[in-house]
């Protein structure tokens, strides 16, 4: 049976696909905006991601959870560093980020899991 996270990272792009096209100017403007906000600068990418995830976490994203781990995992940070940023959006947010943590932690599974299966 597959998770929720690896449904979303095996059907995120081709679920995007009709966005990318039918509302073109609104991703080109997100796009650039996202690599702008994204680049590396007095953050590292790695640590804007994760900020970007406890925002995610904090606001019980689901989507943005799994993509911000995903993204905070390529830039380098470690599975510990994901989990402690997870942690301080509890603190910031209590309770209803709390019960979001499974999905911080089932993303990492996934990603684990997928990055095992293709060595």
């Amino acid at each position: 049976m597959a998770t929720n996270a690896q449904e979303y990272y095996q059907n995120i792009a081709a679920e995007m696909r009709p966005v990318r096209t039918e509302m073109a100017d609104i991703v080109a403007g997100f796009r650039a905006m996202h690599q702008a906000a994204f680049k590396a600068g007095a953050l590292s990418v790695a640590e804007k991601e994760l900020i970007a995830l406890s925002i995610g976490v904090a606001l019980r994203c689901e989507n943005c959870i799994y993509s911000h781990v995903q993204a905070s995992l390529k830039a380098g940070a470690t599975r510990e560093q994901v989990l402690e940023a997870a942690g301080v959006a509890v603190l910031m947010q209590g309770g209803p980020s709390y019960t979001y943590l499974p999905q911080v932690i089932e993303a990492l599974d996934a990603l684990a899991a997928h990055a095992a299966a293709t060595k």
